[in-house]
């Protein structure tokens, strides 16, 4: 297959890029700075808002998977949220005018979303997880940060994005990720990794709410599931089956690095942490509680089903490099 990656410059960019490399697609890399990428694959610049010779790449091509948008990994203040909101909306937006202009339009387009487009699972009074059925969209649950709201208006402008473009012969999947966990530097599991190595991975405000994750190698897996069943659009959850407790999260990682001590931490020694680091507590605080359903429905079987196994697959990789 002739596959377009936008956005394919980045953490989870580099992992899916590199798997289908390696199993014979071209894949064309689409980012706003030249990168040195993998033999196999081609780097063009693009903007991510604006028509240009990048788009000559999408007409004849089999699928698009887009995943430009500026990291989540920064504080959540007005000029970021903004931007986060403008490189997600402007490159999707950008992306399906050249489907439409394309002579020979792809046959599939994967978009990245986000499982943070739900609500906190604590505001659910049935005491259920998300899915794409049952699933709650969020943006007004009770006691939670208002800049929380903003997130999931991010998330549902992404999505409605992809949705209004006029790309009839084009089928959609709109891909809601929950933390893609991979053993490579700059990513979520690395931050994760440092804390409990560092003796400050306890539990955050009591560790109750949940976290919904996904091992790298089944999100590659689920994305190529994808890409083959014509029978699938709309949106899909990639997240692993069972999501766990923040408190059960960080003490499978302190297992899978040694045992380590984790100490525990109230919100407000969170909102320091995040501080230092440049980034946001809602990725510590918010209860995300986010189940597969479309996946577990197309068969799918999950090469790594549970954190605890994940995260010792994870450690001993990062062992090894």
């Amino acid at each position: 297959m002739k596959i377009i990656l936008p956005g394919g410059t980045g953490q989870v960019g580099g992992v899916l890029r590199r798997a289908l490399a390696a199993r014979g697609d071209e894949v064309v890399v689409l980012s706003r700075r030249p990168e040195q990428l993998e033999d196999g694959v081609r780097h063009v610049l693009w903007d991510g808002r604006t028509l240009g010779a990048w788009a000559d790449e999408i007409d004849g091509a089999d699928a698009v998977i887009n995943l430009a948008g500026r990291t989540v990994s920064a504080r959540y203040n007005d000029r970021n949220l903004r931007q986060m909101m403008d490189s997600r909306v402007d490159s999707t937006r950008v992306v399906g005018e050249a489907i439409e202009r394309a002579a020979q339009p792809p046959t599939v387009w994967l978009q990245m979303s986000t499982a943070t487009i739900y609500a906190d699972a604590r505001s659910r009074p049935d005491d259920l997880p998300h899915d794409e059925t049952n699933g709650i969209i969020g943006g007004e649950e009770p006691d939670v940060p208002l800049y929380w709201e903003y997130s999931v208006r991010i998330a549902r402008r992404w999505e409605e994005t992809q949705a209004a473009a006029d790309v009839p012969g084009t089928r959609r999947v709109a891909l809601r990720a929950a933390m893609v966990m991979t053993p490579d530097r700059g990513g979520v599991f690395d931050y994760l990794s440092w804390m409990a190595r560092v003796g400050v991975g306890g539990p955050v405000a009591g560790g109750r709410q949940y976290v919904s994750w996904i091992h790298g190698d089944d999100f590659v897996r689920a994305v190529e599931l994808l890409l083959e069943r014509e029978d699938i659009e709309g949106p899909v959850n990639l997240a692993a089956p069972e999501p766990v407790t923040q408190r059960a999260l960080m003490r499978s990682l302190r297992r899978a690095w040694g045992r380590r001590p984790g100490l525990p931490a109230t919100a407000w020694m969170a909102e320091i942490g995040a501080f230092v680091l440049r980034t946001d507590t809602e990725l510590l605080l918010k209860s995300r509680r986010v189940v597969p359903g479309r996946l577990l429905e197309s068969g799918f079987v999950f090469t790594h089903p549970t954190w605890d196994g994940a995260a010792r697959d994870l450690v001993a990789e990062r062992r090894r490099r």
